[in-house]
């Protein structure tokens, strides 16, 4: 991370030059943040952050950008349960199947796997509704084998 004023966040220093040339080295990323900023968006209201960041000339804050690029690193990704209730979300590593990603919510989950129900969460967004996305076709059952991706919306189905 390179810790920039806000002139920093549309041009490069030389300073900024020389952490992206030794983060290469050790194959890593830098990301440009204003501390002074991101701390002015965090007490903001969502409606109110959203026209900083454009005044700004932003996309998004820097902790968003912060937090891809550490996942990156680490070969991390998000997948989500939704119920009536509540909607979690949890992290696994890169290329984990669906019973060993069940079972970060609970072992039982692993031992007894039958399959998994998937979709993404960008067809959600786009499509407005799970039955929308079941219209669509998008809704697949999934079997031991599948490889979790970034952004699934997983229902297991198990039997212990």
């Amino acid at each position: 991370m390179a810790n920039v004023d806000e002139d920093g966040l549309k041009t490069k220093t030389q300073w900024v030059l020389d952490v992206e040339k030794r983060a290469t080295e050790e194959h890593a990323e830098v990301v440009q943040i204003c501390g002074a900023l991101e701390s002015e968006i965090s007490q903001l209201e969502t409606t109110e952050r959203l026209e900083f960041l454009k005044e700004m000339g932003l996309s998004e804050p820097g902790l968003h950008k912060l937090i891809r690029a550490g996942y990156k690193l680490m070969d991390l990704v998000t997948y989500f349960t939704a119920g009536v209730q509540e909607v979690r979300a949890w992290t696994i590593t890169k290329n984990t199947k669906a019973p060993q990603a069940a079972a970060v919510i609970h072992s039982d989950f692993e031992k007894g796997f039958i399959r998994a129900e998937a979709y993404n969460c960008e067809d959600l967004f786009k499509l407005g509704s799970e039955n929308a996305v079941k219209e669509k076709g998008l809704y697949r059952s999934e079997g031991k084998e599948y490889v979790v991706k970034d952004g699934d919306i997983l229902f297991f189905k198990f039997n212990v």
